[in-house]
């Protein structure tokens, strides 16, 4: 069950409510008796962090891992660096113009 955030709009009072998503929200201050609470927009107070909230981390040896960023293997290190690309050829030099103080 989540933990609401609730404030009375005519004393300020905060506190937390803990109830089903389902249960409707409290609608007197507990610390005035004033029918003016709402409900308030807050932070989750817990983080997923760690093992086991990844797609990879519930992959079976013999599956196919999706993410190769994480993976050490030969696949990730030609991801990494990529196979170089030939060096292009050098232009043919321009022919000599023709020059004007020339034989008729």
């Amino acid at each position: 069950m989540p933990i609401y955030e609730f404030e009375c709009k005519h004393c300020g009072h905060h506190f937390d409510h803990l109830q089903k998503m389902s249960d409707a929200d409290p609608t007197v201050c507990p610390a005035c008796g004033e029918p003016q609470l709402h409900r308030m927009v807050s932070a989750p107070s817990f983080r997923l962090a760690g093992s086991g909230w990844y797609e990879t981390d519930f992959k079976k040896d013999g599956d196919k891992k999706r993410n190769l960023a994480g993976d050490h293997g030969t696949a990730a290190k030609s991801a990494a660096s990529p196979a170089p690309v030939p060096a292009p050829s050098p232009a043919p030099a321009p022919a000599p113009a023709p020059s004007a103080g020339g034989k008729s």
